[in-house]
C-alpha cells in the first residue's frame, strides 16, 4: 500500500464524516442540538479541506462554520425562548 492509497482513504473517511455528521444535523429537531451538531460538521469540513491542501479554506470553515455559525444560531434560539416565556408570563 502506497502513500498515495493512504491520502486516498484519508480523503475518503473524511468526506464520510462530513456526510455523516451533515445528515446529523438535519436530521435533529431541537435548533440548539443542530448548532451543536453544525459546529462538529464545520470541524470535520475544516479538516477535510486541511487534507486536500487548502488550509486557508479550512481555517476560514474552521473560524466561521464551526464557531461563528453555531453561536449566531444559540444567541438566536435563546432570544426566540425568551420572548416565548415572557409572552406566556404575561397572559
Amino acid at each position: 500500500m502506497g502513500g498515495g492509497d493512504v491520502y486516498d482513504a484519508v480523503i475518503v473517511v473524511a468526506l464520510l464524516l462530513v456526510a455523516a455528521s451533515a445528515t446529523a444535523a438535519v436530521v435533529q429537531r431541537d435548533p440548539a442540538r443542530q448548532a451543536l451538531v453544525l459546529s462538529f460538521s464545520g470541524v470535520v469540513l475544516a479538516t477535510l479541506f486541511t487534507v486536500l491542501q487548502a488550509p486557508d479554506v479550512g481555517l476560514s470553515q474552521l473560524a466561521v462554520g464551526s464557531a461563528l455559525t453555531p453561536l449566531l444560531i444559540m444567541l438566536s434560539v435563546r432570544k426566540i425562548r425568551r420572548r416565548g416565556r415572557s409572552k406566556e408570563d404575561t397572559r
